[in-house]
């Protein structure tokens, strides 16, 4: 059974206590702060004055941080430091994978490198459940008082597109020689190719994994070009020609054509209501998608640490894959939210993790 720790706590002040401690982890896997309410610095600090509700209310909603949440507030991701800590737990070719949204991942991923990773790669999530945070421009004219013509000059213009991917920078602890000396030496350093193949009938082993990834969604499928291939059949002896496509080579497999969206290329993680469990956190991932990623950069009985726990989908996702798992979160409701989680995926009254005071 996999084992599950659960620290609440400033995953700073967590991380040093287990850095001091000599604690090392196989992997980091995480979902951070995006930071996207700048809003929050200026007037959602406890000592500032309350905001002017406005016409539209806007300011009062944006000052409580994003969605509501001041966790959302500050700069934890975008620091060094920070990614530092994530570094000093690791061992050599250790690494590192962390959502982050798109305007600011160039800062996270920056911080990350800064730290000492390597940048490897950054994974596209792609989804079709996005809505746009959008300003209507024609409307705030006609809020200001502007002639109505003005208004119908800017009518279907906007600020802000449909969100419908998440980067998720995938990051590399330098490795102590060459990565076979370094997984011979440490355990980590390469990443789980078969493991994290996407099933495919033109394909036994499956396809290779790809650095996109998507939600399955009806949307999202549509948006792939639509693309024929073989279906594997018997191998052709009789071909003549040579170096030629599909089933004019001497090596191909002739079979019935196949023409569907290339989504299927692609691994797919389709969240459903088991994903939440009733969880009150504004940003749950889908755990198949949390599954593939942390089986993609952690060996076998190795432990993942996730600092910022949150709904505690990396959790549950470790123990789907028999993986250990340290969890960090600081927001008191999030933890019982991990706490209830966990247990009710066990099928247990009381979760059978630790739980400092």
């Amino acid at each position: 059974m996999s084992t599950m720790r659960l620290i609440p706590g400033d995953m700073r002040e967590v991380l040093a206590r287990l850095i001091s401690d000599g604690v090392r982890v196989s992997a980091v896997v995480c979902d951070p702060p995006y930071h996207l309410t700048s809003i929050v610095r200026r007037f959602g600090a406890d000592n500032a004055a309350a905001p002017k509700p406005g016409k539209t209310g806007a300011y009062a909603r944006a000052s409580a941080g994003f969605m509501g949440k001041k966790w959302d507030d500050g700069d934890v991701a975008t620091q060094p430091d920070t990614w530092r800590l994530c570094f000093d737990l690791l061992p050599p070719g250790g690494y590192l994978v962390a959502f982050s949204g798109t305007r600011t991942y160039h800062r996270v991923a920056c911080a990350i490198e800064d730290a000492g990773f390597e940048i490897r790669d950054m994974i596209s999530w792609l989804y079709g459940s996005g809505f746009p945070k959008s300003h209507d421009v024609s409307k705030g004219i006609d809020r200001a008082s502007a002639a109505s013509a003005a208004s119908a000059a800017w009518e279907g213009w906007g600020t802000a597109l449909k969100p419908a991917f998440e980067p998720i920078c995938l990051a590399r602890k330098p490795l102590s020689g060459t990565v076979a000396s370094n997984v011979l030496a440490h355990g980590v350093g390469a990443l789980n190719i078969d493991g994290c193949r996407v099933p495919s009938e033109q394909s036994d082993g499956g396809r290779w994994p790809a650095n996109v990834t998507h939600d399955g969604s009806e949307e999202v499928v549509r948006a792939f070009p639509e693309t024929q291939s073989t279906v594997p059949g018997k191998i052709n002896p009789a071909a003549s020609t040579r170096h030629v496509y599909e089933k004019y080579s001497p090596r191909s497999r002739i079979g019935p054509r196949d023409s569907n969206s290339a989504a299927r290329f692609f691994y797919n993680a389709k969240a459903d209501a088991g994903d939440r469990l009733g969880s009150k956190h504004p940003t749950v991932k889908p755990v198949d998608l949390m599954r593939w990623l942390v089986r993609l950069v952690t060996p076998p009985g190795g432990t993942v640490l996730d600092p910022f726990a949150g709904s505690g989908t990396t959790g549950m996702a470790c123990m789907a894959e028999g993986l250990d798992c340290i969890m960090v979160e600081r927001e008191a409701e999030y933890v019982e939210d991990i706490r209830r989680r966990i247990a009710h995926v066990r099928g247990e009254d009381a979760p059978l993790f630790s739980v400092p005071q």
